[in-house]
C-alpha cells in the first residue's frame, strides 16, 4: 500500500528540529534511532517487532503521534491483524483532515477489506462481512475523492472494484 513521501519529509524535518530543542520529541536522537528501528522492522517484514516499537514510540511522539499511529496501523495490517488495524486507522481518520485523513482511510479501508476476505475464506458471509465490505468501500471511495495521488498505480481503485464484486456475490 503506497504511502505519500510528503509525510516522510515532514518527519525528517521534525526529527531535525527535535535534536535542536531539548524535550521537543523525547530525547531527539534517541527517538530518531528508535523510529528508524521501527521503520526498518516494518520494511523488512518483522511486523511483531515493528508493532511493539511503534506502540512504545507513540507514547512520546508529541507532534509526530498521528504519523506514528498510521505506521502502527500499517504494521498491524501487514501482520494480518486486520480488525485492530482498521480500528487504529479509523480513529486516526476521524481526527484528521485532507491527505492525512486520506492516508488513514486507505489503511482502514484496506484492513476492513482484508478482514472481510478472511471472513469469506472461513465461510462467514453474513451481515457482519457485508458491513465490513461496505465500510471498506466507503473508506476507499472517500480516500480517492480526497487525495487520489495516494493511489498512483490504481491499487485502491482496483480494490474497490473487487469489493463491488464481493458485495454483488454476497447480495449486499
Amino acid at each position: 500500500m503506497p504511502i505519500s513521501n510528503k509525510p516522510l519529509l515532514c518527519l525528517a524535518v521534525l526529527m531535525a528540529l527535535a535534536g535542536c530543542e531539548p524535550g521537543t520529541i523525547s530525547e531527539g536522537a534517541d527517538f530518531q534511532r528508535k523510529y528508524s528501528s521501527a521503520r526498518k522492522a516494518l520494511e523488512q517484514g518483522n511486523y511483531d517487532s515493528a508493532i511493539r516499537s511503534y506502540a512504545a514510540l507513540i507514547q512520546t511522539a508529541g507532534p509526530l503521534e498521528p504519523r506514528l499511529r498510521l505506521e502502527y496501523a500499517h504494521a498491524l495490517l501487514r501482520a494480518s491483524r486486520y480488525d485492530e488495524a482498521a480500528q487504529v486507522a479509523g480513529a486516526l481518520a476521524a481526527g484528521s483532515k485532507g491527505s492525512d485523513r486520506a492516508a488513514a482511510l486507505a489503511v482502514s479501508g484496506t484492513a476492513q477489506h482484508e478482514s472481510a476476505l478472511a471472513d469469506m475464506g472461513a465461510g462467514r458471509t453474513g451481515a457482519a462481512t457485508v458491513a465490513k465490505l461496505r465500510a471498506a468501500d466507503a473508506a476507499l471511495k472517500e480516500m480517492l475523492a480526497t487525495d487520489d495521488s495516494l493511489d498512483p498505480l490504481g491499487a485502491m481503485a482496483s480494490r474497490r472494484a473487487d469489493i463491488a464484486r464481493d458485495l454483488k456475490r454476497l447480495g449486499g
